[in-house]
């Protein structure tokens, strides 16, 4: 196992903590020389709140633990591509690389509709790695998504009865 796979291992027990609060599961961690200084997962259900994706977390207690804003020298691996929030905070940081697990069709901003990870205009721009755990992690999602609309599903048949 790579070292890329092994951090997005430790993404991937933080979607499942996600997933075990019945929030979508997104898990997400930040390296620096090689340690893990930060983990989180989304929150937004739990904690009512938009801005509770599990990257703007993440990057809260990684800069906690760097004592700055600026997070270079650091790596981010996220089970799902970021969208443009979280892509525009990754920049906004100065991680220098992030590691995603699978993509994001419709609202992912580091490649799939728009790339603001990689923006020349830019000051700063991330390397980009991706599809590391790419089967695991959108097996997750898609599991969790299949779930809540059986559920939907299940709740629209009751109320009808």
């Amino acid at each position: 196992m790579t070292v890329n796979e092994q951090f997005m291992k430790e993404a991937l027990k933080q979607a499942k903590k996600a997933l075990a609060i019945e929030e979508v599961p997104i898990g997400c961690i930040i390296t620096y020389e090689g340690k893990i200084i930060a983990r989180a997962y989304n929150k937004r259900n739990t904690k009512k709140n938009t801005l509770a994706h599990a990257e703007l977390l993440a990057i809260d207690k990684a800069s906690k633990a760097m004592g700055d804003w600026r997070l270079e020298g650091c790596t981010m691996y996220v089970t799902l591509e970021p969208c443009q929030m979280c892509a525009g905070a990754i920049v906004q940081s100065r991680i220098d690389k992030v590691v995603i697990g699978c993509m994001n069709a419709k609202a992912g901003c580091a490649g799939s509709i728009l790339n603001l990870l990689q923006m020349k205009e830019f000051n700063h721009q991330v390397e980009v790695e991706y599809g590391v755990k790419k089967e695991e992690c959108a097996n997750l999602l898609q599991s969790f998504f299949k779930e809540l609309r059986s559920q939907k599903k299940l709740n629209r048949k009751l109320v009808k009865e």
